[in-house]
Parts: C-alpha cells; structure tokens; sequence
C-alpha cells in the first residue's frame, strides 16, 4: 500500500495497520475515460471516493476547478446527509475508485474499534454543527 494513503489526513488519527484493513475492505469501482462519476445538483448516492489509480477532473457549473489523482479523496458530505452533490467528478483515463458508502461506514463502527468510533462520531458532530 503507497506511503500516500496512509499519510492522508482523514486518517492521521488511525493506527497504520488498521487504516490498510479499512482500505482492503472498501470494494472497487472501475470507471471508463469521460465517464461522469458525480454530477452537481444530483441527490446523494451516500458514497465517497479514494482515487486509486489515475486521474478525476472536479467541475462547478461545467468549469473545471480541480484534477485530483492516486489516493485523493473525493469526499462528500453527502456520504451523511441527503444534500445535493456539490459538484461534477469525471474521470480523466479509465480509473478506479474506493467507493465507501453508508453501510460500510457503519459496519466500521460495528467493528468495535473504538479509536475509530469516537473520532467518526466527533467528525460527525462537527461537521453537523457547520
């Protein structure tokens, strides 16, 4: 597993070891080159994304604002509430994507790791209370 992904700051507070058993445990998703993988204004699918190989391009009203790649993150709110998507996210070259959705989040919590239990549920009452 790259250095990269462990050093993002979304898991700064995880040990090493587990943050490589939430990666290997999140399911793939292959995206073809031009495919829209989010559009603006649509509802929340409740998925965000790691970008493991190649490149995203990220648009607000169609003007590109952002090219993201390997190990980035494209992470939506939305993956906890039903707001609207932000943005567009569409791939560059075929590409493949982390997809972590709500039921996976929640069996993380299940998992009774409680480091990541008490820092998820902190994240989610912050980021409720912005």
């Amino acid at each position: 597993m790259p250095e990269s992904i462990l050093n993002l700051e979304i898991f700064s507070w995880i040990d090493k070891n587990i943050i490589e058993e939430i990666i290997l445990s999140i399911p793939e998703r292959e995206y073809k080159a031009w495919e829209l993988i989010l559009i603006e204004w649509t509802p929340s699918n409740q998925e965000w994304y790691i970008i493991k190989s190649w490149k995203v391009k990220i648009s607000i009203k169609w003007q590109k604002i952002a090219e993201l790649q390997a190990w980035n993150i494209v992470w939506e709110i939305a993956l906890l509430n039903e707001e609207t998507r932000t943005a567009t996210v569409e791939a560059i070259e075929d590409t493949t994507m982390l997809v972590l959705t709500l039921d996976t989040l929640i069996e993380l919590i299940n998992n009774d790791w409680n480091n990541i239990n008490k820092e998820i549920i902190r994240r989610i009452e912050e980021n409720l209370n912005r």
